[in-house]
C-alpha cells in the first residue's frame, strides 16, 4: 500500500506567532502541552530535530539551500533563551519543518489545543476563504452577516492586507508550493487566526464586490455550535457528494464514473478492504459497455486518494498495456525510518510484506545511500475493457493516489486530464516516516523516498490538466467545470 503513504494531510499544519518561529508569542490558554521545558532542554530537542531531518529526509535541501537552512538553525537556536510550553515548541519547530517546503516533512498541528479551546465555547473567525492567483475570495461563510456574498474578494482583516495573511499562514505549512499551502487554507483558515491573534470577539473585514469598490463590516466571531448552526453560503462542491461513489449516463450517453475515495470508506474497521469498491468498479463499467458508450469521464475533483489497490482495478478496465504509478521509488536508508519501520513490523503483521522488504534493503543499504524499490506492473483487465475515449477530471483538491490516477492516465497515454493543475504533486518526496524528540516528545514526519511520476519526470510538480478549466469562484448553481468539458467534446461526444 505504497501509493497510500503520499497523502498530504487537508487540514494544515499550522503555527503560532511571526518572525523565525522562535519569537513567538504566548500560547492560548488551552490546556494540553501546557508544561514548560527550560532553555537548555529545548536547545537539545531542537539539535535532535535538525539532526533526525538531515538524517532520514529524502532530500533535506532539495527545495532550500544548506547555507539557508543552517542559518535558520542558528538564529532560532539562539532566540531560545526563556522557558516555553511544548505547544509554542510544536509550533515553533513546525515552522522551522516547514522552512523546507516538502509537504511531507512536518509536525501535526496542534488539534488538541485547538478543540479544546472550541470545547470551552471559543470563538474564531467564521469564514473560509477560496484563493485563486494569490488572492482570497469568500467561500463558505458561516458569519450571516446580509452584506458578505460568496465570491466577495477578501482585501484585509483587521487593517492586514489579505496576502499578509496568506503568507503569514503560508510560512508555517509544511507545502512544495504557495498553491498547495493555499488549497490546505481553505479547509482551515480560522485556525491559523486564531494562532496569530489569539480569540476576537469580532474581525473588521474590507471586502470588494465584481470590481466596485471596497466595503468594510464588522463580522462577529463564532463558536463551533453557532458555525454549525448558521447556514453556510458558499460553491457547491466540484462534484455534489464527492465522497460518494456514483456511475451514471449523461446526456449524449456520456460513462461518467465517480470513484469516490480510494479506501473503504464506508467501514472504517477495515479501511483497505478493496471487496466492495472492485465490485463497484465492476459493475459501474459492465453497465457502460452494455450501454454502448464510447465516451467516459471520470470524476476525481475533491478526491482525497487512498491506496493504490483500488485504483489500479479501475484504471485496469481502460488500460491498454501494463502500468504503474511511478517510475521510480527510491529510498534513503537511515536510522531514522529504519527504526520507524521496526516498530511498523512490532506493532503486527504487515499484510503486504512491504516493511519486511523494507528491513532488508536498511540492513543492506549504507545509511545515506539511496536505494530503489522495486514496484511491480499491473497488467490491463483480461476480457472486455473500455476502449473508449478516457477523460480525467481533477482540482486543486485532488489528493494522494487520486494524483497518481491522473498521472499515470495522462503519462501512459490512457486518456486526457481536464480541470485545474493539481497542488499535490506527481512527482514528490513522500513515504512518511517519523521519529520522536526525546525531551518534549513530539513527533516528526518525514519522506523517505523520492517517487518520480511514470512519465520519469522528476521536477517535483503537480498534474497540468492537458485541458485547462478554471473552477469559478462564486457559485453557478450548476457544474460549471463538467458542463464546459462536455461542451468542449462536441455533439457526439
Amino acid at each position: 500500500m505504497l501509493a497510500a503513504c503520499l497523502a498530504i494531510v487537508v487540514f494544515a499544519i499550522a503555527g503560532h506567532g511571526s518572525g523565525d518561529g522562535a519569537g513567538v508569542g504566548e500560547s492560548p490558554p488551552t490546556g494540553p502541552d501546557e508544561w514548560m521545558i527550560q532553555p537548555a532542554d529545548i536547545r537539545a530537542d531542537f539539535a535532535a530535530l535538525y539532526a533526525g531531518l538531515q538524517s532520514g529526509h529524502a532530500d533535506l535541501y532539495a527545495h532550500r539551500g544548506r547555507a539557508e537552512y543552517d542559518a535558520l538553525y542558528r538564529r532560532m537556536s539562539a532566540a531560545f533563551d526563556r522557558p516555553r510550553t511544548v505547544f509554542d515548541l510544536r509550533v515553533a519547530f513546525q515552522k522551522f519543518v516547514a522552512f523546507g517546503n516538502v509537504a511531507h516533512a512536518r509536525i501535526d498541528f496542534p488539534d488538541k489545543a485547538y478543540q479544546a479551546f472550541l470545547d470551552a465555547g471559543g470563538r474564531v473567525f467564521p469564514m473560509y476563504p477560496r484563493i485563486a492567483a494569490g488572492r482570497a475570495y469568500v467561500g463558505e461563510d458561516h458569519s450571516g452577516h446580509p452584506d458578505i456574498a460568496a465570491g466577495d474578494e477578501i482585501l484585509a482583516i483587521d487593517g492586514t492586507p489579505m496576502t499578509d495573511w496568506l503568507d503569514r499562514a503560508a510560512a508555517h505549512i509544511s507545502a512544495d508550493t504557495p498553491y498547495i499551502a493555499h488549497s490546505l487554507l481553505e479547509f482551515s483558515f480560522p485556525r491559523y487566526l486564531w494562532l496569530e491573534l489569539g480569540e476576537r470577539p469580532r474581525f473588521s473585514v474590507s471586502l470588494r464586490r465584481d470590481g466596485a469598490g471596497a466595503v468594510t463590516v464588522s463580522v462577529t466571531a463564532r463558536t463551533r455550535a453557532e458555525r454549525q448552526a448558521a447556514p453556510a453560503s458558499g460553491p457547491p462542491a466540484a462534484a455534489p457528494e464527492p465522497d460518494k461513489r456514483l456511475f451514471t449516463l449523461l446526456e449524449g450517453g456520456v460513462a461518467y464514473l465517480r470513484p469516490g475515495p480510494f479506501y473503504n470508506a464506508e467501514t472504517p474497521s477495515a479501511p483497505w478492504d478493496n471487496a466492495a469498491f472492485t465490485a463497484f468498479i465492476d459493475g459501474a463499467f459492465e453497465h457502460f459497455l452494455a450501454a454502448g458508450a464510447q465516451t467516459l469521464v471520470i470524476d476525481l475533483r475533491d478526491n482525497p486518494g487512498g491506496d493504490s489497490s483500488f485504483s489500479d482495478h479501475m484504471l485496469a478496465w481502460v488500460a491498454d498495456r501494463p502500468f504503474r504509478f511511478c517510475s521510480a521509488f527510491l529510498i534513503r536508508s537511515s536510522d531514522e525510518a529504519a527504526a520507524s519501520n521496526r516498530a511498523r513490523l512490532a506493532a503486527g503483521p504487515d499484510a503486504a510484506g512491504v516493511s519486511a522488504l523494507f528491513a532488508e534493503k536498511y540492513a543492506a543499504v549504507p545509511r545515506g545511500d539511496m536505494f530503489a524499490f522495486d514496484i511491480p506492473l499491473i497488467m490491463p483487465r483480461d476480457g472486455a475493457r473500455f476502449t473508449g475515449d478516457v477523460h480525467v477530471l481533477v482540482n486543486r483538491h485532488t489528493y494522494s493516489n487520486a494524483v497518481n490516477v491522473a498521472a499515470i492516465v495522462q503519462d501512459y497515454g490512457f486518456g486526457t486530464v481536464a480541470g485545474e493543475k493539481t497542488t499535490d504533486m506527481a512527482t514528490t518526496y513522500g513515504a512518511m516516516e517519523s521519529f520522536t524528540l526525546p525531551v518534549t516528545g513530539i513527533e516528526v514526519g518525514f519522506p523517505k523516498a523520492h517517487i518520480i511520476r511514470p512519465s520519469g519526470d522528476a521536477r517535483a510538480d503537480g498534474v497540468t490538466p492537458d485541458r485547462p478549466i478554471p473552477s469559478p469562484v462564486r457559485p453557478a448553481g450548476r457544474d460549471v467545470v463538467l458542463d464546459t468539458l462536455l461542451a468542449a467534446l462536441g455533439p457526439g461526444r
